[in-house]
């Protein structure tokens, strides 16, 4: 059993709800002792929400790469990356305001801090937006919701 030394932080990630009570136990093990050896201490708990899994990742880029080749935007050809902060922003109506050598910037578009029903979302709205716009779709089916 890993015990965390007990003049040492205690720091651990706990992935899933089956985990915690033997990371709490850790913890609590921990905790007692220093406390018993006449340390203080302090406690945190920081709640995260899951994030995109590599599938999805995966599956974002090739839709995007898809609509990049495909799409012509108000006269324009987009990167893969363009589209990703086009589609992101208006997933979430994002606000954008002027550069500072002009053009204009968006703000707050990270889709690697997405939640997994954030990036599912992500990816229907590259689907619906691709086939509105005729997009022929070559990913790998197991990316398609077909």
């Amino acid at each position: 059993m890993n015990q965390f030394a007990i003049h040492e932080t205690a720091q651990e990630l706990i992935p899933a709800s089956d985990w915690a009570k033997k990371a709490f136990r850790r913890v609590w093990d921990t905790a007692t002792s220093a406390l018993d050896a006449g340390m203080s201490g302090e406690l945190t708990w920081k709640p995260k929400k899951n994030t995109r899994s590599v599938q999805a990742n995966a599956c974002m880029w090739a839709h995007l790469s898809d609509v990049s080749r495909q799409v012509v935007w108000h006269g324009q050809k987009l990167t893969a990356e363009e589209w990703k902060e086009v589609i992101s922003a208006g997933l979430r109506n994002q606000r954008a305001v002027p550069g500072i050598n002009g053009g204009f910037v968006v703000l707050g578009v990270r889709t690697s801090r997405m939640s997994v029903a954030e990036m599912a979302n992500m990816i229907e709205l590259i689907q619906a937006f691709g086939t509105e716009h005729g997009v022929q779709w070559t990913a790998p089916a197991w990316m398609r919701e077909d």
